[in-house]
């Protein structure tokens, strides 16, 4: 016998992959997109930290406030209006051609779709609670392996076209066919009043305000945290401090927005730490491989993102893999193990490479592996972390919630610290560089001289000068390229950890 089937399945499912990989696309194209946006608009980068900033935080309020209200207004009527809250924001991006348009867009995009992920996760259990409910959990988690492998060359065709705004257009057009779809299949009840629960507007500012210090705070220190380390460090405190007290302040409340105290499960919270960590390597290597492809090794900026999509659309193999495999077993320690291998094996690829180092021989191989370690590692805390939650419908969305929240502090998060890293091992790295930085060294004498010859014919008088700026460019590569080293030695160590820690844990089984 067949087991129930939802009415319209089909639709179903391909609104939760669209919901799910607009998230994966919008975040992985724009920070991937970030410098030639930037130079579009106008916009340095500090202030263009702080349109991420600004983003994560009103995505983070957005996605608290979601089931708050589903309850008042229902599915359908709520995700129409995500959409077209999500659109007029892309449209204000797009058209943008200043940094105060922008940051206004990016702000709007936020307030629309920051709860597109949890509402993907949400709708799965539209499915009947059968074998064909997994065929929504492959198509939530399918849409992370294609958005996070698609989105760098689909920024690098629009940026290299010089069409930025392509790049919007694009998030716009599939969240209005999500819509769509989703007035056609989702369900319009609302919550008795009785069952609805509080709005907690000053909480919410509270933790919106904490976000927000935390995460600038963060992002702001890797241009200057040595001149503003004081004022930083106390933001960071003062950000942490907020998020606590909204943290305690709902797990004690008899009707609150999240219900923290029926989330109190071992599974839970260590799938939601597993999830944030890999949200923040996420966020800090789309950082990172560019600055190691470009800044450090030179090769143009499309052939990059090229480079880089091919690398990581490896987590779509690899999630078919998985995915037969989890057919017949679904126990989540072997997957994690694999997964931290993985991630333990890039590290060691990348950070044995030179400054000769081919993209598709030598640095392509060790992006296709932290493409393979995504899928084992997301999935399967996807698939373990709710299952004490699934007979509380109430704390299984707000379990979604809070996940998606963490979602968006660990990828701004990830990125804050990688380019904190890449500025304190810049620093050192350039200082050790510059020591042979002068003319009583016999080798940079002789190659100063040495270009100083090649550019005579064409700069006459000016030649030995542009041959000091050569070099000097040279040791910055130098050092940004040794800093990337550091980095993915780093990774190293977090995947060495990772999998002696998933076998020797009895949690997620």
């Amino acid at each position: 016998m067949n087991p129930p089937k939802h009415p319209r399945e089909a639709t179903l499912l391909v609104n939760i992959f669209l919901l799910s990989a607009i998230e994966f696309l919008q975040s992985g194209m724009i920070t991937f997109a970030a410098g030639p946006i930037s130079g579009e608009i106008g916009a340095s980068p500090e202030e263009f930290t702080l349109s991420t900033a600004v983003y994560a935080v009103i995505a983070i309020a957005a996605i608290s406030k979601q089931r708050w209200l589903i309850e008042r207004i229902g599915w359908r009527t709520f995700l129409q209006a995500a959409v077209g809250v999500f659109v007029i924001g892309a449209a204000i991006c797009a058209i943008s051609s200043s940094f105060p348009q922008y940051l206004l867009g990016r702000m709007v995009m936020a307030l629309g779709g920051g709860p597109f992920l949890t509402s993907a996760r949400v709708m799965v259990n539209l499915l009947p609670p059968n074998p064909r409910r997994f065929r929504g959990i492959l198509a939530y988690a399918g849409a992370l392996t294609v958005g996070v492998g698609s989105s760098p060359v689909l920024a690098a065709m629009a940026v290299s076209q010089e069409h930025w705004p392509v790049i919007f257009i694009l998030i716009a057009a599939l969240a209005v066919l999500a819509g769509a779809l989703g007035s056609a299949v989702l369900p319009t009840a609302v919550t008795p009043a009785e069952q609805r629960s509080h709005a907690h507007p000053w909480q919410t500012l509270v933790m919106a305000a904490g976000a927000f210090f935390s995460l600038y705070a963060l992002l702001r220190a890797s241009y200057d945290f040595y001149a503003d380390a004081l004022p930083l460090l106390l933001a960071i405190v003062a950000g942490t401090a907020g998020l606590l007290y909204f943290g305690h302040h709902q797990y004690h409340h008899a009707r609150p927005l999240l219900v923290m105290k029926r989330l109190r499960n071992p599974r839970y919270v260590a799938g939601m730490a597993t999830f944030t960590l890999g949200y923040m390597l996420l966020g800090a290597n789309n950082y990172m491989m560019p600055v190691l492809m470009q800044g450090g090794l030179g090769f143009p900026w499309q052939v990059v993102g090229l480079v880089q999509s091919a690398g990581l659309i490896m987590a779509l193999p690899t999630f078919s893999i998985m995915a037969a495999v989890l057919k017949k077993n679904q126990s989540a320690k072997k997957f994690y193990v694999a997964g931290f291998v993985l991630l333990m094996l890039s590290g060691l690829l990348l950070s044995r490479l030179n400054g000769q180092a081919a993209l598709w021989t030598d640095v392509w191989p060790g992006i296709a592996l932290f493409g393979a370690f995504i899928t084992p590692v997301m999935v399967t805390t996807a698939l373990h972390s709710f299952m004490d939650l699934q007979a509380d419908e109430v704390a299984f969305a707000n379990g979604q919630q809070l996940k998606n929240m963490l979602s968006q502090f660990g990828i701004a998060s990830g990125v804050a610290l990688a380019a904190l890293g890449l500025q304190w091992r810049g620093s050192a790295h350039l200082a050790v560089l510059v020591e042979r930085y002068n003319p009583d060294d016999a080798a940079f004498s002789a190659l100063a001289s040495q270009l100083s010859a090649q550019f005579e014919a064409s700069h006459g008088a000016q030649a030995a000068k542009i041959a000091i700026a050569t070099l000097a460019q040279q040791l910055n590569q130098q050092a940004i390229l040794l800093s990337s080293f550091d980095y993915f030695g780093f990774l190293v160590v977090v995947g060495l950890a990772g999998a002696l820690l998933m076998l020797a844990q009895r949690v997620l089984k």
